[in-house]
């Protein structure tokens, strides 16, 4: 496989997208880990609509220290900055864990956290039909999939129109 071109590499394509979202994003001052730790459980309530503690319990016998990574870097330091919205930081979530096409519980998860934090269910489909150009079609169809269940389970009105 040729991993010199990123359309050719999914990994390389999630990092590409990303770099193109935040770059020239000046780096935030790192925070006092109290704050990050704060700071990212309320980012990650907004997110999981209340799914933290089970976050937590789900990591507690193998690897609690998992969650505390989670909670306090993924959410409190990246997450959480200010040069983006939640809206935007979960709709380029769902786009990065469609084009991966290995993370089908956490694409779920984005998904009802891309609604949660105020997207529109049309919004997250048309970035997942987006990532078809990118990462393929089987992507964007396990991605639709994904999204169906979601909206399904939060009663969102289907068909979307």
């Amino acid at each position: 496989m040729n991993v010199g071109h990123p359309s050719r590499c999914p990994r390389m394509l999630c990092a590409l997208v990303l770099a193109l979202v935040v770059g020239g994003v000046r780096a935030a001052e790192p925070a006092p880990a109290g704050d990050r730790h704060a700071r990212g459980h309320a980012t990650l309530e907004t997110i999981t609509g209340g799914g933290t503690q089970q976050l937590r319990e789900s990591l507690a016998d193998v690897a609690p220290e998992l969650a505390d990574w989670i909670v306090d870097f993924a959410y409190g330091d990246v997450v959480s900055r200010p040069q983006l919205d939640l809206r935007t930081r979960e709709l380029a979530t769902v786009a990065a864990l469609t084009a991966l096409g290995t993370a089908g519980p956490q694409l779920r998860s984005h998904i009802k956290g891309a609604l949660n934090a105020g997207c529109a269910p049309r919004e997250i489909v048309e970035v997942i039909l987006q990532m078809s150009v990118y990462a393929g079609f089987p992507a964007a169809l396990n991605g639709v999939a994904a999204a169906r269940e979601v909206f399904v389970a939060q009663g969102v009105e289907l068909p979307l129109r």
